[in-house]
């Protein structure tokens, strides 16, 4: 029987259902790390744990480390230790190392998780991605962008999604985007190249470095020209064909390999480019956001937040087959306000489409406004077919409308 920590800062809904799957393995003795006390956790749920661990930081890598080693004096080795949030990877790594857990270290995690690492090492296996440099001040981003031009990106090294992610056309933009971000030395940032082209996701699934499984979906449109466009309604598209992942295979293959990849579920964000190419533009080694696990289970026939634990728990998957198409579109507000004021719309699109809508996530009036492309709610749709998924979305961004005040 393997000993299994999960990993979570605070003691959600989320993490229930992450937990929840974990401790239902007969062949796993499951525990749990987090900054939140044992007390947050339902009764039922605590008493099929087989030991707790409170970490005064679980994004602290030494005092996740400490408290992996006080499990350890308690249930012995561990065999597992890991989590989903993308900021807790490198910390994970850390006490891995310590400790001498089984798993992805420092050195492998710091690659997915430093843009620059990443890029290099990319660059150095000859996969497409966009031209980069890792800035340490205001001198290094103005060369880049004389040699590169604009439009350019500029984001922290270890950011998360589109957070504080520039999309910049001149050179006013530029010098905005460094007064906020203040490169030094110490606090690197990295301009990349904004490449052209329709962005999509790829996620794989790896054991013990072999790709077994792949999934990707469509972003309508890019996250980022969403967060920099507010009035956008931000849809992610799952097609029931597979035909579009064949081509992208290839890259995701060479990308994880070059960035060491071994066991788990994996995020790319990719490009195919106006020009026909593709070009990846960045891995993470956790699992997707932007509602991709439910639309995935919904997809699949399958609850990949269980496959994923099983997975990461006891190295095991099992590949579905997929039958559906599945859609997620993000509801987002309009206007200059501050909370939500009205919504129109939502119900009587909810009626048309029926059976279609397979998850809600309700806007709320008094709601205070949403910061990122995400928004205030959203509906995730799943049909036999690709055709009747974007029919549905269709008919959520154009009839559905949130008004701040």
């Amino acid at each position: 029987m393997r000993n299994v920590v999960f990993v979570a800062p605070h003691i959600t809904a989320n993490t229930l259902r992450y937990v929840d799957a974990l401790c239902a393995l007969p062949e796993v003795r499951a525990a749990l790390i987090s900054s939140d006390p044992l007390g947050h956790l339902p009764q039922p749920l605590r008493q099929r744990l087989a030991a707790f661990e409170t970490a005064t930081s679980s994004l602290d890598g030494a005092a996740l480390a400490a408290a992996a080693s006080r499990l350890v004096a308690r249930i012995g080795p561990i065999d597992r230790l890991f989590g989903a949030l993308e900021q807790l990877q490198l910390p994970i790594a850390h006490a891995r190392d310590v400790v001498g857990i089984p798993g992805m270290g420092v050195a492998i995690v710091t690659r997915f998780r430093d843009k620059s690492a990443m890029k290099a090492a990319l660059r150095q296996a000859e996969v497409p991605c966009a031209r980069y440099a890792r800035v340490t001040s205001t001198a290094d981003a103005t060369r880049f962008a004389d040699e590169v031009g604009y439009p350019m990106i500029i984001k922290p090294i270890d950011g998360l999604g589109t957070r504080s992610t520039w999309r910049l056309e001149n050179d006013d933009e530029l010098a905005q985007a460094l007064r906020s971000l203040a490169p030094s030395p110490a606090q690197p940032v990295q301009c990349e190249e904004f490449l052209l082209g329709s962005e999509h996701s790829f996620e794989t699934v790896t054991i013990d470095g072999r790709h077994i499984w792949s999934s990707s979906t469509n972003y309508l449109p890019g996250p980022l020209e969403a967060m920099n466009t507010p009035w956008i309604q931000y849809c992610v598209v799952l097609p029931r064909e597979t035909d579009t992942m064949e081509r992208f295979r290839p890259v995701n293959h060479a990308a994880l390999d070059a960035l060491g990849m071994i066991t788990g579920l994996s995020h790319m964000e990719l490009f195919n480019r106006n020009d026909t190419t593709v070009a990846v533009n960045e891995v993470g080694a956790r699992p997707p956001g932007v509602n991709i696990m439910p639309l995935m289970s919904h997809a699949h026939g399958t609850d990949f937040v269980r496959a994923w634990i099983r997975l990461m728990a006891l190295d095991q998957f099992d590949p579905p087959q997929r039958h559906h198409a599945a859609g997620t579109a993000f509801l987002r507000g309009h206007g200059p306000g501050t909370r939500v004021i009205a919504i129109h719309g939502l119900d009587a699109v909810l009626e048309e489409l029926g059976g279609h809508v397979v998850e809600l996530s309700r806007p709320q009036l008094g709601q205070q406004r949403a910061t990122g492309y995400e928004g205030e709610g959203f509906a995730v749709v799943c049909a036999p077919s690709t055709a009747e998924v974007m029919h549905a979305l269709a008919r959520l961004i154009r009839n559905v409308r949130i008004v701040y005040g």
